[in-house]
């Protein structure tokens, strides 16, 4: 496959344009991901399930705030990603949602809309080649370049080469910045567009942004909440949007102060209902501009409404009709910034698209309005605002966002790409399917939860946030806070539904039911976008989640990590909260010890996080875990002791009493003499990769270790020599679990063979935090090079494998590559994080 990023396009970038010269080479930014724009995927990964989501390659970083909804523009310059509905996606292009350029030397003009050209409208797959009288950007190709796409979360950058005599880069970024619980809501984009004329004569550009009217599209028009079982064994649930409706739009001139721009609204109820509000696009009035504006023309003719007078002289209709449409009469607005600029001359031009769609639906007749509307209200209205407030301030977040950044930069210690990686994994809590509801006396910095995935698309699935959400700790440690307060919630609660469990059917043994949350039981998730997420929990119905053995120690570990390592310090009020439902949870797991040896037993079928893969009896990854979370069971009940005064005395004995015969029993059941076996009683030959991660977690958090230093080490070994040396040579990552030379116990096994990107940055975490850096970056580079060089970028999955496919993407485990840095610096702080 084409491997391209970072430093890697210097050479290509050296090398011949397309017949227009410049004066300058253009680098991508330090610690950016990056491609040349348009230049296709010469081998990508591609999807193991024929029903998972595989959209392609062609992703580059989301806009938009956590919670609010986020595009997406690619790096072949298109608007492709549409994750306006919470939970939901829609992926294509519209092509008349669009940046252009036009360019006049005196003597010849040349105009372009800024990206490939698109194949379809996605709005109407069926229809004929879109906007036929649009000239559309020339793509790169291996051997020449035609301008650089590179991205840092949360910025980009679009850099074009050798169409235009001016030279042309544009800056996009939305305002995620670190302890900052408003504007990191924010439903709105800025692409500042810098242009140059570093030629001898005088230049005419003009700048133009089109946009389609599309409110009233992002909501399901299936009210059913009905399940499906995909050929993996994962339900899902029907997404139908409204892609395409018209009827009601209308589109009007807005101008406050130096603002100008255009609203795209249409009909709104009352109450508010999903996918109803406003959308805007405004720039700023400046000395040396010309701002004309089309409120309306119409996408699904040829262009030439648009294109005929902006490719002639840079101009389009400077008309503001705002009639209202009807069905199938779609409507488009267009903002043209026109400029004059002399030889050596440059300009700045800031453009936002913001969007006001302030309500989030779930099952019938439930909704939430979205965090951003504590600071704008929830009336649907407020587009323009919005739009104001961020032509006011870009240069202020941008600034920001410079500054949280600059420790990761500076960290030269750290392979490049690995700092790469960092900021660019953290797109999933933008894209990632993200809630952000608005506050409450309860929640007062509102609920929060990211998918587990598109294709698994419930909330915050608490074994994969063990991992994944060492970067909303070091980050937004209040987020963090907010969704244990759920699980906190939701641990007492119970739902005797009974539902299916999909399991069983990929194993031929047709339906077997279960209730769909037992009382104590810690649940996996916290429900899905089409029920009651936060309240309806456990959607997934792939295992039995009230059997699993790991999400009890998962919860409790996770609340006294946050407490004790939270940036923002020590939070006595949530660890209280938070206490008795570790304590019930706790409780609950004791009573799968079949043997009273202190340890809970595996059942046989897969109940954990590998829940492909059975574990019998004790085992290693679940019974570490244990005994971690027990240690900070005592240590919360101490905490809180010695803090508040409650009287924990009863717990510490008992979690003593459990800790001391789980202590005496661990390594009896388990030590083999070199590494731990994977269970107990089913006798299976593997190495689990990620048998210790309840020992990581306990040194982590600095509480007595799981299994003695010695043991670890040899066990760390083991691990390396089978499942990462062995492995493809280490190129791919470490695979889950094989036999100790390398081989695997089944060649058509699923789980053991993969290897998983979180999991993956987990280990190495254990790796850097016992010393052993060289294989720690291994790891990590290994995993970073495959998704980054193999067309995963924005759409990180949890698993990729030898046979060059993936599954699940947009995964959240993989923020687990936060745990990297906390080892690695000693949990060194991010500017700003530590505010709440």
């Amino acid at each position: 496959m084409a491997r391209f990023g970072l430093s890697a396009l210097k050479s290509l970038l050296r090398r011949k344009g397309l017949g227009r010269a410049t004066t300058s080479t253009w680098q991508p930014p330090q610690a950016s991901w990056s491609r040349p724009m348009g230049l296709g995927w010469q081998k990508p990964y591609t999807v193991r399930y024929a029903s998972n989501l595989d959209d392609g390659p062609n992703h580059g970083m989301p806009l938009g705030g956590f919670g609010a909804g986020c595009i997406g523009r690619a790096p072949d310059g298109n608007f492709n990603l549409w994750h306006l509905d919470g939970g939901e996606h829609w992926f294509g292009v519209l092509p008349d949602c669009q940046f252009a350029l036009f360019e006049s030397n005196g003597k010849q003009s040349r105009a372009h809309a800024l990206a490939v050209k698109p194949e379809r409208d996605a709005s109407r797959p069926e229809a004929a080649e879109p906007l036929p009288s649009w000239n559309w950007y020339p793509a790169s190709s291996p051997d020449r370049t035609t301008g650089t796409y590179a991205a840092r979360y949360p910025l980009s950058w679009s850099h074009y080469q050798g169409v235009y005599d001016a030279e042309v880069s544009c800056q996009a970024f939305s305002p995620i910045l670190p302890g900052n619980y408003q504007q990191t809501s924010y439903p709105l984009a800025v692409f500042v567009w810098t242009l140059r004329n570093p030629t001898r004569k005088p230049l005419d550009l003009s700048l133009l942004l089109s946009w389609r009217n599309t409110t009233g599209w992002f909501t399901n028009t299936d009210s059913s909440a009905e399940v499906y079982f995909r050929d993996d064994g994962s339900p899902e649930h029907n997404y139908a949007p409204a892609i395409g409706k018209s009827e009601g739009h209308r589109n009007r001139w807005v101008d406050d102060g130096s603002l100008k721009g255009v609203l795209l609204e249409g009909d709104v109820s009352q109450p508010v209902a999903e996918g109803e509000g406003q959308w805007c696009i405004a720039t700023t009035q400046q000395p040396g501009v010309r701002i004309q504006r089309c409120s309306r023309w119409n996408p699904h003719g040829d262009g030439s409404e648009i294109w005929g007078t902006f490719s002639r002289d840079g101009s389009i209709p400077d008309s503001n009709n705002d009639r209202r449409s009807g069905a199938a009469d779609p409507a488009s607005a267009a903002m043209a910034v026109q400029c004059r600029l002399e030889p050596g001359q440059s300009i700045e031009i800031p453009v936002v698209i913001s969007w006001d769609l302030p309500v989030t639906a779930f099952a019938t007749g439930t909704s939430a309005p979205r965090r951003y509307t504590d600071f704008f209200g929830a009336s649907a209205n407020k587009a323009a605002a919005i739009a104001a407030e961020g032509l006011r301030d870009w240069r202020s977040w941008r600034d920001q966002i410079e500054a949280w950044q600059q420790p990761v930069l500076e960290r030269s210690d750290l392979p490049e790409a690995l700092r790469m990686a960092l900021f660019n994994e953290l797109y999933d809590l933008c894209s990632g399917g993200s809630l952000w509801s608005a506050a409450s006396r309860e929640d007062p910095y509102g609920r929060f939860g990211v998918l587990e995935c598109l294709d698994y698309a419930w909330y915050e699935s608490l074994d994969v946030r063990l991992y994944g959400s060492l970067a909303l700790l070091q980050l937004w440690p209040e987020l963090d806070k907010a969704v244990l307060r759920s699980f906190a919630r939701a641990i007492p609660a119970a739902d005797a539904t009974p539902r299916p469990i999909g399991w069983y059917f990929t194993q031929g043994k047709g339906r077997v039911e279960a209730a769909r949350k037992v009382k104590g039981a810690t649940p996996h998730d916290l429900g899905a976008p089409n029920e009651r997420p936060w309240d309806a929990t456990n959607y997934t119905a792939y295992q039995d989640c009230n059997l699993w053995k790991d999400l009890a120690s998962d919860y409790v570990l996770q609340v006294w990590r946050t407490f004790k390592l939270a940036p923002n310090g020590e939070d006595i009020n949530f660890l209280a909260e938070c206490w008795p439902a570790a304590v019930e949870a706790l409780h609950y797991l004791k009573t799968f010890d079949a043997n009273n040896d202190g340890l809970p037993d595996n059942g046989g079928a897969p109940d954990q996080t590998f829940d492909d893969w059975p574990l019998k009896g004790v085992s290693a990854y679940c019974g570490a875990l244990w005994i971690a979370a027990l240690e900070a069971a005592l240590a919360i009940a101490q905490q809180l002791q010695l803090s508040t005064g409650l009287d924990t005395a009863s717990e510490q004995r008992t979690f003593s009493s459990w800790l001391e015969q789980s202590r005496a029993n661990f390594d009896t059941l388990l030590w083999n003499g070199e590494y731990y076996d994977i269970d107990a009683e089913s006798g299976t030959p593997v190495v689990m990769a990620d048998q210790l991660c309840g020992d990581f977690y306990a040194r982590l958090l600095g509480l007595p270790a799981v299994v003695s230093e010695t043991n670890s080490r040899s066990t760390l070994k083991a691990v390396k020599e089978a499942c990462f040396e062995a492995f493809e040579g280490g190129k791919l990552g470490v695979a889950n679990g094989l036999r100790r030379d390398g081989t695997p116990l089944d060649p058509n096994g699923t789980h053991p063979l993969e290897v998983w990107t979180g999991i993956n940055f987990g280990i190495a975490s254990y790796y850097r935090l016992m010393g052993d850096t060289p294989t720690a970056l291994a790891i990590t580079s290994a995993v970073v090079d495959q998704v980054y060089g193999g067309g995963l970028q924005f759409r990180t999955p949890e698993a990729i494998t030898a046979v060059n496919t993936f599954r699940a993407c947009h995964y959240l485990r993989a923020m687990a590559i936060w745990g990297v840095w906390a080892t690695h610096t000693n949990w060194l702080p991010i500017p700003g994080a530590e505010r709440s």
